[in-house]
């Protein structure tokens, strides 16, 4: 799944590409979108009436001495993904895309999102709002200051804004006689009042102790170690991230759309440890395991979610340093600990250290990717036989891959909405099908799949893409060379340490040479039971070192905007490399591909390949015979094995031999990038 950029803030800081290389085609003469400028002004049904929302939202803003208000997209923990209570800005607009900003005045109301979102938001908009292009924080503050009049207060939730959001505000008004005000009642929950939807009741359970890599116990020790031999000797560490604590406790829940986590804090001190968390709904063997080393300093104490503020401010009174994550933590929570008992670091320990798989979690992923590759490799083969009959739109395809998953054991649904893209669709890196419009899939169309699975063992995410027919030269060149990404990139071997920015362009090469690119990020971390997009691991510049036991996904592109759109994603294992001289110092890295799927052979033109990658499909086809094959046998999947079977014969030796000139131009490029790379 193309990467996005987590944090709250950080969608605006935009990826060329995704500011101007997905724009949506002119509006004109077109009726499924609104049109403000007639009289009345055109809206089509999809839209969203909101006068009397934001007349109400007014009220508030009015009774609370405010004349803008800020609304995100985000919740209080800087998720990715939101639960439809969370929902604050599609309440507020109509808009229901995943990444936006919302200001209301008095008189006013405008959304700003980037381009993948100004055709949706013009369908679910009503004329109320108006449509910002242009995402640059200094864009929002600009708009701010000349509606605003000086000498009044812009109010927000400190709940939903990153540290780095509300200094970037903070950033741009100063100095202009506006003030940034805290508002700790969100006023658009009061207006949203009962109709809001309710907060989960749902189980939080205990991971079982097959799925994990080492007791909570263990975890809580090893992170108190690290606070120990910080260089400020922190006292306690606060943990605002969702993932942090499902993985640090073993617990589970379903609080968030396609990730098994639930809402809670975490204060873990030298001492105590303290839980936030709706305690009813713990099961007897979560609950029991909390509390099993009580009374002791391995004691979870269950509080209540909505106590940490005056928890985390109490505790910050004694004589104590807190160590915090910014990424994750909310201006809400760092407010309120003084400036010098603040310990910060981008991630806290927890999220560093999940980052790192042991080895029973790199075994519980390797093996939920083989279970995995039995799905996708069902799907593919009944795409192969049911297409060609005119049976299979782009919703029943994501359909029956989600439902081929959820028949795979300790599968727990997908981890992500399933991108299912035909022809001119697949150019939408984030498209994803409905039951109301779906294009037919056709033996002349390349066609794009990205999906996932949650299974108990671990977090899956693999894109295929396919063409039944015949495919035209340029669109075999385009997939080739997002291919030689892909392998170039999978079998790099570079010193311990490197930053995944400095290697990602060993993905865009074979595409930069033809003048082709892609605009989404080229990896993202993923975690075992957990998020899909697990930071702090990747590609981007805010991105954590590579290091042994990390995995990542790999997946470059290329969109040919209103024609076809091209991905390859699978996801490595970064493990010490076999290099022909040692250094004495830190091993050097290399990944292993943990998907296990082959890829589209009809797509394959060989002779961009050089004679290195060639070799490096044909053992990778080997790997997966090995790994697959046996489990499709098992379970007597026979059809499934002969196609297996077909799809994974090594290239012919004719082949290496025409592709051998490629080779100068990948030694070359490691020459550049990494000039103490040993020989």
């Amino acid at each position: 799944m193309p990467s996005s950029l987590r944090a709250s803030w950080a969608w605006m800081l935009l990826i060329p590409g995704w500011a101007v290389g997905w724009a949506a085609p002119s509006s004109s003469a077109r009726s499924d979108i609104r049109n403000c400028t007639t009289t009345p002004p055109f809206l089509p049904p999809t839209v969203t009436d909101t006068s009397g929302r934001l007349s109400a939202l007014r009220q508030r803003m009015q009774s609370y001495n405010v004349s803008a208000y800020i609304v995100p997209a985000t919740d209080a923990h800087m998720n990715e993904y939101i639960a439809e209570r969370d929902a604050r800005l599609a309440w507020i607009t109509g808009f229901t895309g995943s990444a936006g900003t919302g200001v209301v005045t008095l008189h006013k109301a405008a959304l700003w999102t980037d381009s993948r979102y100004w055709t949706q938001a013009a369908r679910q908009m009503d004329c109320n709002w108006e449509l910002q292009k242009i995402v640059w924080m200094d864009a929002i503050g600009e708009w701010l200051l000349q509606e605003v009049p000086a000498g009044e207060n812009v109010g927000l939730d400190p709940f939903l804004f990153s540290i780095a959001l509300w200094q970037g505000y903070t950033r741009v008004l100063k100095d202009s006689g506006r003030t940034l005000v805290p508002i700790e009642d969100n006023l658009v929950d009061l207006v949203w009042g009962s109709q809001r939807p309710p907060p989960p009741t749902s189980p939080i359970y205990l991971l079982p102790e097959t799925f994990t890599g080492s007791t909570w116990q263990e975890k809580v020790s090893g992170i108190r170690s690290q606070m120990e031999q910080f260089s400020r000797s922190p006292m306690a560490v606060l943990l605002s991230g969702l993932e942090e604590t499902a993985w640090l406790f073993n617990l589970r829940g379903s609080d968030i759309p396609y990730n098994p986590v639930f809402y809670s804090y975490t204060l873990l001190t030298t001492a105590n440890i303290s839980l936030f968390v709706d305690g009813s709904r713990l099961t007897a063997e979560a609950q029991q395991a909390l509390r099993a080393e009580c009374p002791g300093p391995l004691c979870v104490q269950v509080e209540e979610y909505g106590q940490v503020r005056a928890r985390v401010q109490a505790y910050a009174q004694g004589d104590v340093r807190v160590w915090i994550g910014t990424e994750y933590t909310t201006y809400g929570l760092y407010g309120v600990i003084p400036k010098d008992k603040l310990v910060e670091s981008s991630y806290s320990p927890v999220m560093t250290t999940k980052a790192v798989k042991n080895a029973k979690e790199q075994e519980l992923l390797k093996v939920t990717h083989v279970q995995d590759a039995v799905a996708v490799i069902q799907y593919l083969l009944w795409l192969e036989k049911n297409v060609p009959t005119g049976a299979v739109d782009e919703f029943s395809g994501a359909r029956q891959v989600d439902n081929l998953r959820k028949a795979q054991e300790h599968c727990r649904g997908p981890s992500f909405e399933t991108i299912s893209a035909s022809g001119l669709n697949a150019a939408l890196a984030h498209y994803s099908p409905s039951n109301v419009s779906s294009r037919k899939l056709s033996v002349d169309e390349l066609y794009l799949s990205d999906s996932g699975g949650q299974y108990l063992g671990g977090t899956t995410d693999i894109t295929r893409t396919v063409h039944w027919g015949t495919p035209t030269p340029f669109q075999k060149e385009a997939y080739t060379r997002v291919l030689m990404g892909n392998i170039d990139l999978a079998r790099l071997v570079f010193p311990s340490g490197t930053s995944g920015r400095m290697v990602e362009a060993f993905a865009r090469r074979a595409l930069w040479e033809a003048g082709l690119n892609y605009g989404h990020g080229t990896g993202h971390g993923i975690g075992n039971f957990l998020s899909v997009h697990e930071w702090p691991v990747g590609f981007q510049s805010n991105n954590v070192p590579l290091t042994k036991g990390m995995f990542t996904s790999i997946e470059p592109g290329y969109y040919q905007e209103g024609d076809f759109g091209i991905r390859i994603e699978d996801v490595a294992l970064v493990v010490e490399a076999q290099t022909k001289h040692g250094t004495g110092v830190e091993p050097y890295l290399t990944f292993e591909v943990v998907s296990l799927v082959p890829y589209d052979r009809n797509l394959i033109d060989t002779s961009f390949l050089s004679e290195a990658q060639i070799r490096y499909l044909n053992a990778y086809y080997e790997a997966i015979r090995r790994r697959v094959g046996p489990e499709l046998q098992r379970r007597q999947l026979e059809e499934e094995f002969a196609w297996l079977q077909r799809n994974t014969e090594p290239f012919s030796g004719g082949s290496l031999v025409a592709a051998s000139l490629g080779t100068l131009a990948v030694t070359t490029l490691v020459s550049t990038l990494l000039p103490d790379r040993q020989a």
